[in-house]
């Protein structure tokens, strides 16, 4: 069974990251590894918390990209309660279908417990509505619609910090 692990990004890996691909049908879903990275970089030169970016491995086989926010009571632009958020999530396409999804969430779910910014009450994510793989995903892990649609048009979902990870039936 595989163990999913996050490993921090460095010049030795930094090619690959950007390498990751996703179908060209999921294209519109995430903003590309080159974009997400640009960001991270913005973030670490102008915000007390930049964003928290990983990639993502199976044994020594990288199969996806993760990116993961703090925010603040004050910065928090959901609601008055400090949260962490993931901002990116994706497997390469050659890897989807294999569980690596659900193994990746309980990855950033369990880092995230570990406060590693600061104490929060819940985590937030979004996804594009014609997503219905992402939209299983995250309520399979009992994150909530929220009402609020982002200015990209994504449906935001959130989720309390106080919770238990999903487990096989039967």
């Amino acid at each position: 069974m595989a163990v999913v692990e996050f490993r921090k990004i460095t010049w030795d890996n930094f090619e690959e990251c950007i390498g990751l691909e996703l179908h060209q049908e999921q294209k519109n879903y995430v903003a590309s590894n080159v974009y997400s990275l640009a960001q991270s970089y913005i973030a670490l030169l102008n915000d007390d918390l930049p964003a928290m970016t990983f990639t993502i491995y199976d044994e020594e086989t990288m199969i996806g990209f993760i990116m993961l926010y703090h925010d603040t009571t004050e910065e928090n632009e959901y609601g008055d309660e400090p949260c962490y958020g993931i901002l990116r999530l994706m497997i390469d396409r050659r890897f989807q279908g294999k569980g690596y999804g659900k193994k990746a969430m309980i990855k950033a779910l369990e880092f995230i417990m570990t406060f590693p910014q600061g104490e929060a009450s819940a985590v937030y994510i979004s996804y594009d509505p014609s997503n219905k793989v992402a939209k299983h995903l995250y309520s399979s892990f009992g994150f909530e619609e929220t009402g609020k649609v982002n200015d990209v048009g994504e449906v935001i979902v959130r989720r309390e910090l106080n919770f238990s990870f999903p487990t096989k039936k039967g």
